[in-house]
């Protein structure tokens, strides 16, 4: 199995680079020529989806339960979130980089989404979803925090369409890293 270190993972989202577990237990590292972002400041909740919200209420928790958040996440037919993928970020979340928002309803776990925090930078990694909707509560509540602790990025890595209906869109590899070195930077403070 590999490891990686709490540091070099630092280091990685920093120079733009993320890892991905594969199925043989390697890491594989990506740096995407177009990148994923949510944007921070422009974050669009669809006007259904807001309504929703309001009717169907969820108890939201963070970092209460970190690593049944990423075992949530990885749970699924194919998966990149190996072991040692989980372990380091466990890692990264007991050193205070790493976070999650919880989506709980009568007292069980029903979705979230976890990432690592760098500056003013927030890496999404994954989410899931053991209700409908329940991702989609996690990640609202989620960039309306970034958005009121400052953030200037939210890495969502590649676009999915369930990303673009809240108005995630890819960028150019240069164009990403001119905003990560803004980002990063940035004095903020997740929790």
């Amino acid at each position: 199995m590999s490891r990686i270190e709490p540091a070099e993972l630092l280091n990685a989202y920093c120079e733009g680079v993320f890892p991905m577990g594969e199925d043989d237990g390697s890491i594989s590292w990506y740096r995407p020529k177009m990148r994923g972002i949510l944007p921070v400041a422009e974050f669009h909740v669809p006007s259904r989806f807001e309504r929703y919200l309001k009717q169907h209420p969820f108890e939201l928790r963070w970092n209460t339960a970190f690593g049944d958040v990423i075992r949530g996440c990885a749970d699924r037919a194919e998966t990149w979130i190996t072991d040692a993928i989980m372990d380091t970020y466990e890692e990264l979340h007991r050193l205070g980089f790493a976070h999650c928002v919880e989506v709980w309803r009568d007292g069980k776990l029903r979705g979230g989404v976890y990432g690592v925090s760098i500056g003013g930078a927030f890496f999404g990694e994954s989410m899931f979803s053991r209700e409908p909707q329940a991702s989609k509560v996690a990640l609202t509540h989620l960039q309306w925090r970034l958005h009121q602790r400052g953030y200037l990025l939210h890495d969502t890595q590649w676009t999915t369409p369930h990303l673009a209906m809240f108005g995630g869109h890819e960028i150019p590899c240069a164009k990403y890293l001119e905003l990560l070195q803004r980002a990063i930077l940035r004095k903020t403070t997740f929790v």
